[in-house]
């Protein structure tokens, strides 16, 4: 039926031996049995589905069909020039004129009438290996100089006990019963426009046309184990959080001599306990005392070099001004140059005063014309809300 996962409903997965499948049939049978379950009523249910998914997926031609529309049974001549071949009712004699042209003879006529084949690539066909991916974790002092680290990934080689053939040393595969050898599995309807014939990869033998009855004791049967294996990843100075670096052909092996797949690391840099990154700039808040601010002063601030810098700080700074560093903030990826090290003034006020500041305060604030207690805060107080205190 139509919605219906019925790989998911065995638990199994799209491309499972049919010996899997019955495997996985034979144990969830056994777990919902309505005579196991007699007060469950949905148990049954779960059994019916069960059956229902067996009979499909046990099946060969049926399965075949599942695979590609998704249901059993219906009109799928809608599905024309989605992977059909036509042999059109009538064409017979056409078609034995060109008896000597073989397979080639099956490709004209689908082009003749516009259709494509349904051939499904057989998993002889050489393919790429899957991409895997990893992460990795940096400082900002490694952003500035970039570095070089050793990760351990786990990827798919070969087994170098059956060099990926699947096959225990010294046995051979057999014949496949179910598509006599061929690898192909052909499904035939009748339409109003003839026959409608659908090939598709035999679901037992996988488009091999043999079957492991031996299977390698290391890789049972698959050609590939997983490995852990160590990478050297070179992590460029300037590097971005979140940057994605590619490593080609260190991903999983190829199937059947095809290309390995790459390894995708991704970087992510640890927040710094004194600067704020922004791009190519760092950001450092400086605290300075209110006094400083209002008389001026020099202040030594860190880099990530690790050494200090002076900075003037000039009368009347204000609070959250900033003075650059040039060049003394991080690589530009690619690049080359620096950003500038931000330094951003904060003014700290005191919380406690002696009395005799406090008098040289007000002393000050009568000078320049301020009120003093009028609104019931002293100057000293206007101060800290004027420098953020």
């Amino acid at each position: 039926m139509p919605g219906k996962d019925y790989y998911e409903i065995l638990g199994v997965s799209r491309d499972a031996s049919l010996e899997d499948i019955k495997k996985a049939y034979r144990s969830l049978a056994k777990q919902y049995h309505p005579d196991v379950n007699k007060d469950d009523p949905q148990a049954s249910e779960k059994f019916k589905e069960i059956n229902e998914a067996y009979e499909v997926l046990s099946d060969p031609n049926k399965r075949a069909q599942y695979d590609r529309f998704g249901m059993v049974g219906g009109d799928f001549s809608s599905y024309g020039g989605q992977g059909y071949t036509s042999d059109f009712g009538g064409f017979n004699d056409f078609s034995s004129i060109f008896n000597d042209l073989g397979s080639g003879l099956d490709d004209f006529i689908d082009s003749l009438f516009g259709r494509g084949r349904a051939r499904t690539s057989s998993s002889r066909t050489a393919r790429r290996g899957m991409d895997i991916t990893a992460s990795i974790t940096v400082t900002l002092e490694d952003v500035l100089t970039g570095i070089e680290r050793e990760i351990e990934i786990d990827r798919k080689e070969i087994c170098d006990i059956c060099n990926g053939n699947g096959l225990e040393p010294g046995t051979q595969p057999e014949k496949c019963p179910y598509c006599n050898g061929t690898g192909e599995i052909r499904s035939v309807r009748n339409t109003i426009f003839g026959q409608m014939v659908n090939i598709a990869a035999c679901p037992s033998c996988r488009g091999t046309g043999k079957i492991i009855t031996h299977p390698c004791h290391q890789c049972g049967g698959r050609g590939f184990v997983s490995r852990r294996r160590k990478v050297l990843v070179k992590v460029p100075a300037g590097v971005e959080d979140g940057v994605r670096l590619r490593l080609r052909g260190e991903g999983d092996t190829g199937i059947n001599g095809g290309p390995a797949g790459d390894l995708f690391v991704f970087v992510k840099v640890e927040p710094h306990p004194l600067f704020k990154r922004l791009g190519a700039d760092l950001e450092y808040q400086a605290a300075i005392d209110v006094f400083d601010a209002i008389l001026g002063t020099e202040i030594e601030v860190p880099t990530l070099e690790k050494n200090r810098e002076k900075i003037n700080i000039p009368s009347g700074t204000q609070f959250n001004s900033t003075f650059r560093l040039r060049g003394r903030g991080l690589p530009y990826l690619n690049n080359g140059g620096r950003g500038d090290l931000i330094v951003r003034v904060k003014i700290d006020v005191p919380q406690k005063i002696s009395e005799r500041e406090r008098e040289l305060l007000e002393e000050i604030a009568s000078i320049r014309g301020k009120k003093i207690n009028k609104d019931g805060k002293s100057f000293f107080d206007k101060v800290k809300n004027v420098f953020g205190g």
